[in-house]
This record gives C-alpha cells, sequence and structure tokens, in this order.
C-alpha cells in the first residue's frame, strides 16, 4: 500500500502510474463518484472492490460538477480525497476533471470499473451517466461490475444530521416527505412533456457590464468605475421560452423585436432547438437591452441603463399580430403571457388572449420602465396569475395589511383557478379554485443573482397548474425553479429538467 500522503496524484500521473502497474501484470480497478459524506456504504464498496484486483483507483467529483441539490457538495473537493485516501484498501484518489467519468475511463483504461449496488436498478439513474459510462467500458475493453452491500445514501444522511435550512424549512420538508413521495413530484414533469405552449411576450436582452469602482470623480460628484469584461443574455419571454422547452415538447414564441440593432442572429443562437420563434419588427426602434452595470467581486448592481423604444407596433402591425395570434392559438395547450410592460403585449392583445378558451397563464412584471403603470388588473382574465407580493400591493396600493385578502380579491375578479404569490426569501403563496391557500418556503441555499428567478418560477408553475397539480406540488417545484435560477448570474442557464429532478430527490431523500 502507498502512504495516505502519496496517494492523493494528478490525474494524468495515476494514467502514468496504472501503465506501469499493467506491465507488470496488475490488475487495475477504478471507482468514481462523490462521496460527499464518507460512510460505512462507501467504505464497504471500496473493499469489495479492491478484492476484484491489484491496484483501486478512485476519482472524485470536482465541486463544480456536484449537481446533488442545495448545499452540496457539504464537504469540499480536497476534503473529499483526503477522506477516500485514508482507506488502507484504496490505492491512488484524483479529483476528476470533468462532470462524468467518461473521459476518466478512457485516460485511465482500468481492467475493471465497479459501480455501487444502488446504480444496478437503471431507474435508480435517470440521467443516464450510468448507460454513458458502460459504453466506454465496453469501448475500452474494460467489465462493470456491482457491488452487493446494504445501500447508504449521502444525501440522507447530509439532510438528517448536516442540513443549513432552518428549522422551520426541515420541519416543513418533513411533513412534505409525509404527505407525497418522490414519485409524486417527479412524475408531473412526465405529464409535461407532451404539452405545447405558445409564449407571448417582452424580448429583453441583459447586458451585464462588470466593474470596479474607482471612486468618486475629481470633478462632478459621480461615481466612476473602470471597464472589466461583460456577458450578453437572453431574457425576457426567451428566458420563459428556453425554461419551458426543458420540460416540453414544442414552444412557439411571439414577440417583437426592433428595426434597429435587432439582434436576430444573436437572439436564435440562444434559444433551444425546440422553441420556434415567430417575431414582428418595431419600427425605427432598437430591441430592448437592459445594461446593467455590476461590481466585479460582489456582483452588486451599481445602476441600469433601459435601451429601448416601448411605443409597440404600429397599428397595421398590431392587427397583424392579433391576426396571427388568432391563427396559431388554437394548436397550443396553453398560452403563456411574460408581459414585462414594454409594448408586445397592448391591450388589445390581452383582450384577446382572454378572449380565447385556451388555459391563460400571465405574469405581469413591474419595473423601472413601468412603476406604476403596469398591474396584474390589465387583464380580464386569467387561469394563472403568477406575479410577486411587490406586485400585488401595487396593484392594491397597500403596503401593510395581511396579503391573503388581496388575494382573494384579485382571484375573483380575474376568474383565476390558481393564483401564485412569490415572496422572495419567504418562499410562495398559492390559492387555488377551492379557495385553499398553501405556503412554501424558500429553497434556495445561495443567491447569486435574483434576476429571471421570477421567470423560472413562472415558467415551470404554469405547466404544473395547467395539469391541475396538487396546489403544494406546485409551489413545491416553483420554489425548487426559483432556487436554480438564483444560483446562476442573469439568464446564463436555463433551469432544466435534469438538474430540477436532482434537486427535489435531493430535498426529499
Amino acid at each position: 500500500m502507498t502512504s495516505q500522503d502519496n496517494k492523493i496524484k494528478e490525474i494524468e500521473n495515476i494514467s502514468e502510474l496504472v501503465q506501469l502497474y499493467r506491465a507488470d501484470s496488475k490488475k487495475v480497478v477504478l471507482c468514481h463518484g462523490n462521496f460527499d459524506l464518507l460512510h460505512i456504504g462507501h467504505i464497504r464498496y471500496f473493499e469489495q472492490a479492491a478484492r476484484l484486483g491489484d491496484i483501486l483507483v478512485v476519482t472524485v467529483t470536482p465541486d463544480k460538477y456536484v449537481d446533488k441539490g442545495p448545499f452540496r457538495p457539504a464537504f469540499t473537493e480536497t476534503l473529499r480525497a483526503e477522506a477516500v485516501a485514508s482507506l488502507n484498501c484504496v490505492d491512488f484518489v484524483a479529483i476528476n476533471k470533468w462532470p462524468t467519468a467518461e473521459e476518466t475511463l478512457r485516460l485511465i483504461k482500468p481492467d475493471i470499473y465497479v459501480k455501487g449496488a444502488d446504480f444496478k436498478n437503471s431507474s435508480s439513474d435517470p440521467t443516464g451517466k450510468l448507460l454513458k459510462e458502460e459504453q466506454v467500458v465496453n469501448e475500452i475493453g474494460a467489465r462493470l461490475v456491482f457491488t452487493k452491500d446494504i445501500v447508504f445514501s449521502s444525501t440522507n444522511l447530509i439532510n438528517r444530521f448536516l442540513s443549513n435550512f432552518s428549522e422551520d424549512v426541515r420541519q416543513y420538508l418533513s411533513l412534505f416527505k409525509s404527505r407525497y413521495s418522490i414519485n409524486d413530484v417527479l412524475s408531473v414533469f412526465e405529464k409535461m412533456t407532451n404539452l405545447k405552449v405558445l409564449v407571448i411576450g417582452d424580448t429583453i436582452l441583459d447586458d451585464y457590464h462588470y466593474c470596479h469602482t474607482l471612486g468618486i470623480s475629481s470633478k462632478d460628484p459621480a461615481l466612476a468605475l473602470q471597464y472589466e469584461s461583460n456577458d450578453l443574455f437572453a431574457g425576457g419571454v426567451l428566458a420563459v421560452g428556453n425554461h419551458l422547452s426543458n420540460f416540453v415538447n414544442e414552444v412557439k414564441v411571439i414577440t417583437i423585436l426592433g428595426e434597429k440593432n435587432s439582434y436576430e442572429k444573436f437572439i436564435r443562437s440562444k434559444l433551444n432547438n425546440n422553441v420556434l420563434l415567430h417575431f414582428f419588427v418595431q419600427d425605427n426602434a432598437p430591441t430592448i437591452i437592459k445594461r446593467r452595470f455590476i461590481e466585479g467581486h460582489s456582483l452588486n448592481k451599481l445602476f441600469e441603463v433601459y435601451i429601448m423604444n416601448d411605443k409597440g407596433l404600429s397599428a397595421k402591425k398590431e392587427i397583424q399580430l392579433c391576426n396571427y395570434l388568432k391563427q396559431e392559438a388554437y394548436q397550443y395547450d396553453l398560452i403563456v403571457a411574460a408581459d414585462f410592460g414594454h409594448g408586445t403585449i397592448t391591450p388589445k392583445v390581452r383582450k384577446l388572449l382572454a378572449k380565447t378558451d385556451k388555459f391563460l397563464s400571465v405574469n405581469t412584471q413591474a419595473n423601472a420602465g413601468n412603476r406604476g403603470f403596469h398591474t396584474i388588473s390589465c387583464y380580464d382574465r386569467a387561469d394563472y396569475v403568477s406575479i410577486s407580493e411587490g406586485e400585488v400591493r401595487l396593484e392594491m396600493r397597500d403596503t401593510k395589511k395581511d396579503i391573503k385578502p388581496m388575494i382573494n380579491i384579485l382571484k375573483d375578479k380575474l376568474k383565476s383557478r390558481y393564483f401564485a404569490v412569490t415572496l422572495g426569501k419567504k418562499g410562495c403563496l398559492i390559492k387555488n379554485q377551492h379557495n385553499r391557500f398553501v405556503e412554501v418556503p424558500s429553497f434556495a441555499p445561495k443567491v447569486v443573482d435574483r434576476i429571471g428567478a421570477g421567470d423560472a418560477f413562472f415558467s415551470l408553475t404554469s405547466l404544473a397548474a395547467y395539469l391541475n397539480t396538487s396546489l403544494e406540488i406546485i409551489g413545491f417545484i416553483g420554489n425548487v425553479a426559483g432556487g436554480l435560477a438564483v444560483e446562476t448570474l442573469g439568464n446564463q442557464k436555463a433551469v432544466d429538467k435534469k438538474s430540477a429532478e436532482k434537486y427535489i430527490t435531493s430535498l426529499m431523500k
């Protein structure tokens, strides 16, 4: 055996060592995983693997690729590698460079690749990673072996003994798990798959400029910044379309682009393959850009500049949009109105949406460009509404009273089946057609950027509401979507099905 200090190597060095051992007719065994909380199940797994050959190599998933849900990994990649290296049965340990073991297998070329007993059932691997790894095992002429022993879950142990959630959230999750199984929640995603969704709303490009502050200008009382870099994200209705398209097969987005600086090529490049884009061109106007200047280290937003002309389409083009909407609506199961109040959804379009016989999901977002002029009462009907607490209070002109009576008034006015209110770090509050309220806490472990969290919540809950899902599951799914969204800068990445499933599984284990 190698001493612990010499066990942890760079993965390329292990590849070279393995070649030497193989030349000496030694049989090499590889194990790979997160090993976030080393427990008896892992120890027995490694011991069984070691007995299959002469040299046991273990590769550990890097922190950035651990996708087990909130607060994970609980231990850094360095600590996890050190813990594994402390076991006598393990010869070498490396921190992997890739999200899965496919390239690792090709590099090390072990004789045997060993997985735990919990992976033998294909249903335990909804991501399909094991199938891909098995293909590589066959490709390199190795053998795949599953250990046989009792199964422990690091996630379950971490949730029970090392959870970073507050006591209130832990109690809520305990109650939720007593009422619903993991399958009860994940089956909702399967029901979403074949839905056809028509989305209408404002295209917004989020232009992030990262700077560091120099201080106050010597000649004027102005903040001086030094530019570092920038990112451009597809936001607004484009983000909603991408969120939806990761859960359903077909999405069509109807929107407006500007005649000047349309960014059409960029926009198309940022949309998922199953998002169909149909746009109308606003004359003498740019595609809307919200330029945000951000302190590069803390990511605090310093100020914003709106580049837009929110007068909307000409009367002629507005008629064309309405006619197109009438023509398309009947082909879809539900209509999602991502209404940012910047001119795509006009009063005429709103009346048309309210008159359709399709399930109508609406989000009216208050922002600096429309605040006070754009609230949910501009709609006559909405089967599902998702807005923030601030937007409810703005509509009702009340900052202090209990929000539930306000929701009752608005829900009745809009004849809504479901009415959801996001409460920021407190989670969400939802009411259904049976006048039942449910409050679901937030599960967000860390907040990188709040931009886009409401859009992610709105997107997934719109689908769940259309499916007449349990009120509590709607809120649960919505808060998972929001939790995933705030971990990402801007709309850099849409919420996807696999990430949501893993997040839910980690919460419910």
